[in-house]
């Protein structure tokens, strides 16, 4: 099963915070799993700890080695995202959340959020 992970989830799935609910850890270890993260998520969290709204256990040079170590693969930003995106809805009005449910869409992945505002599209949800 191909997972996408929202920004969140990877930040509480890394530090190990227990926000992250018990299914969606199970879908993220599953043996059968390939997950993925966008690099808006990797963008996001630069921009959120340059502003110091973020903090995270790993330091962010490191972010790299530690997604290596846990076999997540980081997703690009491809052409055929932003013909999605071009033509999404606003039901949902973050930039980044808005690109991360367009690469699942055009990669027919399963998201893995609490974000409710996902639920608007169609898509694989996992909470």
């Amino acid at each position: 099963m191909n997972y996408l992970l929202d920004t969140h989830v990877l930040i509480w799935f890394l530090n190990g915070d227990k926000l992250l609910s018990s299914k969606a850890r199970k879908a993220i270890e599953s043996e059968n799993a390939t997950n993925f993260i966008s690099i808006a998520s990797i963008w996001e969290i630069a921009i959120k700890l340059s502003l110091d709204r973020l903090s995270i256990l790993v330091p962010f040079e490191n972010l790299s080695t530690e997604l290596e170590k846990n076999n997540f693969h980081v997703l690009p930003i491809t052409f055929d995202d932003t013909v999605i995106l071009s033509t999404l809805p606003f039901h949902h009005r973050d930039p980044f959340d808005r690109i991360i449910i367009s690469q699942s869409l055009a990669n027919k992945f399963t998201v893995i959020s609490k974000d409710k505002e996902f639920s608007a599209y169609e898509m694989k949800l996992i909470w």
